[in-house]
């Protein structure tokens, strides 16, 4: 069952609303920080409630509201469960962050990867960044003033896999054709649709990469990352355009990482 907590009682008035997704940890975390910092009020969506109420709390006093939702974004009950808490206490929504997704089990072969680790991966990445954005469209479609923008979290593996990472790289090439399709359906609508592709940003889930990352000869290397900040604060400007404007694609990576050139 989802719970609901919120850091305050105001109502969020004319702020700004957003969703992000995946907000326990990581990116999402850090996306959620910036935009409460810049008095947005933001539904911070997660599986573990705990983590959630640490990123509210990570966020200064006298910023944007917080509320805390938890939600599996591959259960579509879930989904529908979150996006209408928000409906519920804000009265709108301005900004989607998809942004929650998994790895899987990094290293195994193709020819090894267990169909439930693959479907597991499809479920969060691709199956979640969908029903996640179908409902922010139907609320964005039909509130007044109707559009918002939906800013679906990519990755470098968008564009060049690693090695051993099939599923992550094929969730992440078709959210491209999400992304593209979605901002396509939102223009009469004014939902502006765009996504952000993320190379080594420093988080849990990249710390092994600065003792060593497998790389495309087969050999093991350290690979420079860079702050997570450093992503928020993209995503802050991305999300802050007027809707008669949008970063369709944006790549933030660690300078020296490699990517151009990859293999």
């Amino acid at each position: 069952m989802n719970t609901v907590r919120t850091t305050d009682e105001e109502s969020a008035g004319a702020r700004k609303v957003a969703v992000v997704t995946g907000a326990g940890s990581g990116i999402g975390r850090a996306v959620a920080v910036e935009l409460l910092t810049a008095g947005w009020a933001v539904a911070l969506a997660g599986r573990r409630p705990e983590p959630l109420a640490e990123t509210a709390a990570a966020a200064p006093a006298g910023g944007g509201t917080a509320l805390t939702v938890r939600a599996d974004v591959s259960r579509p009950e879930d989904v529908a469960a979150l996006f209408g808490a928000v409906r519920d206490r804000f009265g709108r929504l301005d900004l989607l962050f998809n942004n929650a997704g998994t790895f899987g089990p990094g290293g195994v072969p193709v020819e090894d990867l267990p169909y439930e680790a693959w479907r597991h991966v499809v479920d969060t990445n691709l199956n979640g960044a969908f029903l996640c954005a179908q409902a922010a469209y139907r609320q964005m479609k039909e509130q007044d003033p109707r559009g918002g923008r939906i800013i679906n979290n990519g990755s470098i593996s968008a564009h060049t896999p690693r090695p051993h990472s099939v599923a992550y790289t094929a969730t992440k090439h078709a959210l491209t054709g999400l992304t593209k399709s979605l901002s396509l359906d939102g223009r009469p609508y004014g939902i502006a649709v765009g996504q952000i592709d993320i190379g080594n940003a420093a988080t849990e889930m990249t710390a092994g990469m600065q003792t060593g990352a497998l790389q495309a000869n087969g050999e093991t290397a350290p690979e420079p990352v860079m702050d997570v900040a450093d992503v928020a604060r993209t995503v802050r400007h991305m999300a802050e355009l007027p809707l008669e404007a949008n970063v369709q694609f944006a790549t933030v990576m660690a300078t020296a990482m490699p990517y151009v050139g990859r293999g």
